[in-house]
């Protein structure tokens, strides 16, 4: 009992270093899904509806992408964009790197829901004078979604997990701060413990807001 009231104590002695850690791990995550969820659907749409040379780069970006490890892609946007003239600082070199991993998964998913769409699905919709426009609003963006609407999740709660490489650069995510909170009281099981927790809340609302967007999206039975 003691020792759990001296952990007490200590998390609200480190309120203020874990709740800002907390914001930071959260504002990246945010920023990266939905960046890399509209870039996902631009490269899933390109995968599908582009000519054949489109199709060819956008699928050698998405497999070099999918590739390369995430810290690589950290490490990247940090030191080589520099060199070339494009300074991001670390919060902006993390978004930008998870967002463009993510973005490759999207697409591929977007890719594979729009492809498990069946053809005569479009061609209905070009019978009853659909534009293209008009179909995917209607018609197959409706349908895709229910189908990729987990798989997003899981990429979603990716990026989550993805945001504690930023630390490498320097960004003071969550578990940046857990490991400088640790290194001055030594309750190293205990903070850990704790930073696992806040990090499952963050993937469960995730979770639960695809569940949500799920059913309002499902056909009626």
């Amino acid at each position: 009992m003691t020792d759990f009231t001296a952990f007490l104590d200590q998390i609200w002695i480190a309120r203020l270093p874990i709740l800002k850690g907390l914001g930071v791990t959260v504002s990246i995550s945010l920023l990266a899904i939905i960046i890399g969820s509209l870039l996902g659907v631009l490269v899933g749409l390109c995968l599908v509806y582009g000519n054949p040379v489109l199709r060819f780069f956008v699928r050698v970006y998405t497999d070099f992408i999918r590739g390369t490890p995430v810290l690589v892609l950290v490490l990247a946007s940090y030191y080589v964009l520099s060199t070339i003239g494009i300074d991001l600082g670390p919060f902006q070199a993390g978004v930008f790197a998870l967002a463009i991993f993510c973005s490759s998964h999207v697409g591929e998913i977007v890719r594979g829901g729009l492809q498990a769409i069946p053809k005569g699905q479009t061609e209905a919709a070009k019978a009853i004078g659909l534009t293209f426009r008009q179909t995917f609003a209607y018609v197959l963006w409706p349908q895709a979604l229910r189908q990729f609407l987990p798989a997003w999740v899981n990429t979603a709660a990716e990026m989550v997990k993805a945001s504690t490489l930023l630390s490498v650069i320097g960004v003071a995510e969550l578990l940046l701060r857990m490991q400088e909170i640790i290194s001055r009281n030594f309750m190293s099981l205990q903070f850990y413990f704790f930073a696992g927790l806040l990090y499952f809340v963050i993937n469960y609302g995730i979770e639960r807001l695809g569940k949500y967007v799920e059913r309002k999206t499902a056909v009626p039975s």
